[in-house]
């Protein structure tokens, strides 16, 4: 290809760059995650990268494309396409449906993609696939690493419950026998000691997570099960935290009442939403309840008579690391567990208080 015929091909590809980028938008659409994209998302640098090429051939050299595409935003493409639930293929397949496009533009209008051209061409192209994958790659395995490291940080915080629970066990049991065998007695004392080691290692790996703030992944297992005898085991479990007076536990959730959800998750739904109950209410009851509501699935409900939840502190609940400065071992994450695995399960949660009246913390779980 002759001198001018570069010249003649950058000015073509600046001269049909809308109708190149509607052949390309039509060519993308066919990929599953480009179908619901509206023109400008979709579309993203591409205008941008078609100048780039076409500045490249008028160059007649590939010396400024490095630098052009440091500062294009491919690198930027490359988080967009992440963001818009692109396999890393397809980020690879639009790049090249392009080039596709552009080779058939050129044959359209009697031009041969060869030599010179064709290895500038490759070269902007390769070098924008480069850039975005490296980015896409780079960014999604952040964002997995951080979400294990959230999800493990969920994990350490909910096991602190049962923990507390086995301590003031261990400790009852320490006080009320009347003539403790020495053998049992050191037993209790190792028991007692170990929690303590558990808790500080819990402490430990909540502290090292706290610097979180993705969302964090959740593998459900759903399966349908009697809700009564999980609210109850986890009452009793929970009895030692509570106390055996000063506060009442109380199992409303109607026999027969059947739900739809990861059994081990809603565990620790109401876990956390019980023992946070249990930490604003001193003295007197915490009422577990659950409905049906028909075609929308399961409403439940935990309900105290405690202190209460200030109006300024109510908007921000659910947030992580959002701490009751008046509670010195809050860690933030106890609520913020509770809306996560709500929302997994496609549910939503809310809270009501009024003043020192108590508050009641309600969600949803969707249907089958």
């Amino acid at each position: 290809m002759a001198e001018k015929d570069l010249d003649k091909l950058a000015a073509l590809i600046k001269q049909e760059r809308g109708a190149l980028l509607s052949n390309w938008r039509q060519q993308v659409r066919q990929l599953p995650s480009a179908r619901h994209l509206d023109v400008p998302t979709l579309n993203d640098h591409l205008p941008g990268l078609i100048d780039e090429l076409a500045a490249a051939l008028w160059e007649k050299s590939g010396e400024s494309i490095p630098e052009a595409l440091s500062e294009s935003s491919s690198t930027a493409h490359g988080m967009q396409r992440l963001e818009n639930a692109f396999d890393i293929e397809e980020v690879v397949a639009e790049y090249n449906i392009l080039r596709g496009c552009i080779h058939d533009l050129a044959e359209s209008n009697d031009l041969r993609l060869q030599g010179e051209p064709f290895h500038i061409l490759n070269r902007v192209l390769d070098g924008a696939i480069g850039l975005a994958v490296q980015t896409y790659a780079t960014q999604q395995a952040l964002e997995v690493q951080q979400r294990r490291e959230e999800y493990l940080a969920f994990v350490a915080h909910d096991l602190r419950t049962p923990l507390n629970a086995i301590a003031l066990a261990t400790g009852v049991l320490r006080t009320t026998l009347a003539e403790p065998d020495p053998a049992a007695d050191q037993m209790l004392k190792s028991l007692h000691r170990n929690v303590r080691y558990l808790d500080g290692l819990i402490t430990k790996v909540i502290e090292d997570n706290s610097n979180l703030v993705t969302e964090t992944g959740v593998k459900l297992e759903r399966r349908s099960f009697d809700l009564w005898p999980l609210v109850q085991n986890l009452i009793q479990d929970l009895h030692p935290i509570a106390g055996t007076e000063s506060v009442r536990l109380i199992n409303r959730v109607p026999d027969e009442l059947v739900v739809y959800a990861d059994a081990s998750l809603l565990r620790r739904i109401f876990q956390n939403l019980i023992a946070n109950a249990i930490k604003y209410t001193p003295r007197g009851e915490i009422i577990i309840m659950a409905r049906e509501l028909g075609e929308e699935g399961v409403e439940c409900w935990v309900s105290d008579n405690g202190t209460g939840i200030s109006k300024e502190a109510l908007g921000k609940v659910f947030d992580k690391f959002e701490t009751d400065p008046e509670k010195e071992d809050g860690s933030g994450l106890g609520l913020a567990i509770v809306k996560a695995f709500v929302e997994a399960h496609g549910g939503k949660v809310t809270v009501e208080s009024e003043g020192e009246a108590g508050s009641t913390f309600r969600f949803t779980l969707p249907p089958r």
